[in-house]
């Protein structure tokens, strides 16, 4: 894996707030992998309040989006609410996410209250771009990939490798 500290400098030498915004099930299982680097700093999880990310997330604090996000407007606009009162309320140093279409709030709203984001495109998704990938890289202040080939659908992103 790789030393993500030196990806992300702004974070080097102190404790951080990292808000976390994913869908449960394997985006929330890909965030997780990234525990060498998160666990001794403060944190919230913006996912489903689902059994499974329950499960995975433990004694994490969860934040509950709406669900689901595809093609769903009202629940867009929940998530935009919920993006705008938690980002009032907890002013994390960082976001990070890998989607899906709940990290569109967080990132737009993010980026407008200058919080540096950070988008890490999934694993599974090689050969396309994710829509959410498509939506949220305006907002991304930094960009990761996990395979050489996403670089090329992705230009000017950093490759982390395989979090798997």
């Amino acid at each position: 894996m790789t030393d993500y500290e030196d990806l992300l400098p702004f974070t080097t030498g102190r404790t951080l707030k990292i808000l976390f915004v994913s869908s449960s099930g394997g985006h929330l299982s890909q965030l997780l992998q990234l525990r060498p680097w998160w666990e001794d700093h403060d944190r919230r999880w913006v996912t489903f309040d689902l059994p499974d990310a329950r499960s995975k997330l433990g004694g994490e604090q969860l934040i509950p989006a709406a669900y689901p996000t595809t093609r769903n407007i009202p629940n867009l606009v929940r998530n935009w609410a919920l993006a705008r009162r938690l980002l009032d309320e907890w002013v994390p140093d960082v976001i990070v996410s890998n989607g899906a279409g709940v990290a569109v709030p967080f990132f737009v709203i993010g980026r407008n209250k200058q919080i540096p984001t950070v988008y890490l495109e999934v694993y599974d998704r090689v050969d396309s771009r994710t829509l959410t990938g498509r939506l949220c890289r305006p907002f991304a202040d930094l960009f990761l990939v996990q395979w050489p080939e996403q670089q090329v659908l992705y230009p000017n992103s950093r490759l982390v490798g395989p979090l798997y």
